[in-house]
C-alpha cells in the first residue's frame, strides 16, 4: 500500500502546530491529520526530533549590547518599567484585559460576570495546552524545579503542592495569558486526566469556600486563600475535581 507525500500547506501546518502557532480548530485539524496519514506523523516526529537537537546544541545567545535602547528610541522614546507589578496591579491588568479582549463577548452576553469571562479564558488555556504536543513548558514532578522555573519569567510564582500519594501528581507549569497578562498555571495528572490550576491575585484576603461550574464541558472549580484566586480546570469528573481542590486547599505550602 502507497501513500501520497503530503501538500506543502499541510507540512507548514505540521511546523506551526508543533511551534504552538495555530489556533484550537486548526490544531485539533492537523493534529487529526497526522494521527491518520503516516507521512505527516513522520514530518512530526523529524520536526519534534530537529527541535530537540536545536535545544541540545545551540546555547540561547545573549542579544547585543544596546539592543534594547535602539528599539525603545525607534518606538519613539518609550521607558519601560523595570519593576514587576504587584499582586494588586496585575488583578487591576487582569481585569481590564480580560473585559478589552472579550468586549465582542460582552455585547452578546450583557451581564455576564468577571468570574465567567476568566473561567471561559482559563478553559480555552487548557484546551490550547492539551492540544499542543506537551500540556506544559517546564516538565517535573519536582515542586522545587517547578516553582524556581517561574521566577524571572512572571511576577509571582504560585505556591505548589505534592500531591503524589493522593493519586494526583504534579506534571510540570507553564505560562498561560487571561487578555494580555501573563499567569502561573500549575499542571497535575489523575489517571489519564489533566488539571490545569491557574494562580491570579484575589479581590479579598480572606478565604472563601469553593465554588464549582461547568464550562463547555469542563469542569472549574475556583476557591481563594492568602490573596490568591485559583481556578482548577479539567475534564475528569466533577467529584474528582472537588476533592483535588479540597486536597490542594489544605496542603501545606511546601516551598
Amino acid at each position: 500500500m502507497t501513500h501520497s507525500a503530503p501538500d506543502d500547506n499541510s507540512v507548514l501546518l505540521v511546523h506551526a502546530y508543533l511551534d504552538g502557532e495555530l489556533d484550537p480548530a486548526n490544531a485539533l485539524g492537523i493534529a487529526q491529520q497526522m494521527g491518520s496519514d503516516p507521512a505527516l506523523a513522520a514530518e512530526g516526529e523529524r520536526v519534534k526530533a530537529l527541535q530537540r537537537l536545536i535545544h541540545e546544541r545551540l546555547p540561547r545567545e545573549e542579544a547585543p549590547p544596546g539592543l534594547h535602547a535602539r528599539i525603545e528610541a525607534a518606538v519613539g522614546g518609550l521607558r519601560r518599567q523595570r519593576a514587576q507589578p504587584s499582586w494588586r496591579a496585575l488583578a487591576a491588568s487582569i481585569a481590564l484585559t480580560a473585559m478589552v479582549a472579550s468586549g465582542s463577548t460582552w455585547f452578546v452576553v450583557g451581564s455576564q460576570p468577571p468570574n465567567m469571562m476568566i473561567a471561559d479564558a482559563l478553559v480555552s488555556d487548557h484546551i490550547r495546552a492539551l492540544m499542543a504536543p506537551e500540556p506544559v513548558d517546564v516538565v517535573s514532578s519536582d515542586r522545587h524545579t517547578v516553582k524556581p522555573w517561574f521566577n524571572g519569567r512572571i511576577s509571582n510564582s504560585p505556591r505548589v503542592v505534592d500531591l503524589a500519594k493522593q493519586d494526583f501528581p504534579l506534571v510540570g507549569g507553564r505560562i498561560d495569558v487571561v487578555g494580555q497578562t501573563p499567569v502561573p498555571t500549575l499542571v497535575y495528572r489523575h489517571a489519564k486526566h489533566v488539571i490545569s490550576v491557574t494562580a491570579m491575585p484575589a479581590e479579598s484576603r480572606f478565604e472563601v469556600g469553593s465554588t464549582a461550574r461547568t464550562v463547555n464541558g469542563y469542569n472549574v472549580v475556583h476557591w481563594s486563600e492568602n490573596g490568591v484566586s485559583y481556578w482548577a480546570v479539567s475534564d475528569v469528573a466533577a467529584k474528582d475535581l472537588e476533592e483535588f481542590a479540597r486536597l490542594f486547599r489544605s496542603s501545606p505550602n511546601e516551598l
